[in-house]
């Protein structure tokens, strides 16, 4: 195994090439620049296409061209250049055209500020924009775990026909660790793109890619061929890990970045004697609510933990359905916790202080 000190997004850019992406079209938003400048210096080089759009609605529009003619190709971003393309996102998820969508995020609403935050939880896993729609979104604790999804996002969303979106933060975009750049990802069997545009003006060959049903009784076939897919999706494609939970007495949720912070919390919590674990979710949609299954019966409280006013805690409360209770700890606005800061949440809740 060969490991090199990386920046993220610089780790991000090449796991984008690594995973066969043959076209990138953005435009610059911090903390997410050093993307877009990667690939503009190795893209062509690998024989690729880079191409810095007008603006996010300019970028995410030239995804919809690239991935209609079978293109492999990916965008990227920070939070209000995300919201910016949200009419492009639900226009891809219509005409099921796979893309990739990375979103390093920064605290908001509006402009906000450019210090790492997990508030567009509701945006990525409720669709930002029209129609019933989603969005397949992985929320990656590290480098190494963000390159491994981002070699393997090209194929899941060619498998599934469907945008795919990777969710990390401003800190582990510009954080600093080692990574493996040629540890071996799972590959699909890939069906053919039989449905790409082809070119042609007529005849039987000749393939069109749209979202538009004028006919409603079409649209809602549309719209259940669609949810056939996500329902598989949702089977399929959960992924979490779970940490010290089959002793746990209380259980924390956390993803990202502040997953990492809750990791330390608990090692101080145990050394303590309180039986503390974490359901850490990698996938935000499909939310893993298979891990909420069989959890302890000694399990006695379950403590949201975000970087945000709550957000996920709703996915949490559906999928517990009340067999406990739910309590949040989060920050906003970029502020990030200090371990100790969660220990004392956690302790005020076993103290029944909440």
């Amino acid at each position: 195994m060969s490991r090199v000190l990386m920046k993220g997004n610089e780790a991000i850019a090449v796991a984008a090439i690594k995973g066969g992406c043959d076209a990138f079209f953005g435009y610059p938003i911090t903390p997410q620049n050093e993307i877009p400048e990667y690939l503009s210096k190795h893209m062509k080089a690998n024989g690729k296409v880079f191409l810095q759009a007008e603006s996010e609605i300019a970028s995410i529009n030239m995804v919809y061209g690239a991935a209609g003619a079978g293109a492999r190709v990916m965008t990227s971003s920070s939070s209000p250049g995300i919201a910016l393309m949200q009419e492009g996102i639900t226009y891809l998820a219509g005409a099921e055209l796979p893309c990739v969508i990375v979103n390093v995020m920064r605290g908001g609403p509006g402009l906000g500020g450019i210090q790492p935050a997990q508030s567009d939880y509701n945006q990525i896993t409720r669709g930002g924009g029209n129609g019933d729609y989603n969005v397949m979104s992985y929320a990656p604790e590290n480098l190494q775990e963000t390159v491994d999804i981002i070699k393997g996002a090209f194929d899941t969303a060619d498998y599934y026909r469907n945008p795919v979106m990777i969710a990390v933060d401003g800190l582990i975009g510009q954080m600093m660790e080692p990574v493996d750049l040629d540890k071996a990802s799972q590959k699909r069997v890939m069906p053919a793109k039989d449905w790409a545009a082809s070119g042609g003006h007529t005849g039987k060959d000749r393939r069109v890619i749209t979202s538009l049903y004028l006919d409603p009784k079409q649209l809602e076939e549309h719209n259940l061929k669609l949810y056939r897919k996500y329902q598989e999706i949702i089977k399929n494609e959960q992924k979490y890990e779970l940490i010290n939970v089959k002793d746990a007495e209380y259980l924390i949720v956390a993803y990202g970045t502040m997953a990492r912070i809750c990791r330390s919390s608990i090692e101080i919590l145990r050394e303590e004697g309180i039986k503390v674990g974490m359901i850490r979710p990698i996938t935000i949609w499909p939310f893993p609510e298979k891990a909420f299954k069989d959890l302890s019966k000694n399990l006695k409280e379950i403590l949201v933990c975000e970087l945000s006013l709550g957000q996920m805690i709703q996915d949490v409360k559906l999928s517990v359905e009340g067999r406990y209770p739910v309590s949040f700890f989060g920050r906003t606005g970029g502020m990030l916790p200090e371990p100790e800061d969660i220990v004392r949440a956690l302790k005020k809740i076993i103290k029944g202080e909440e």
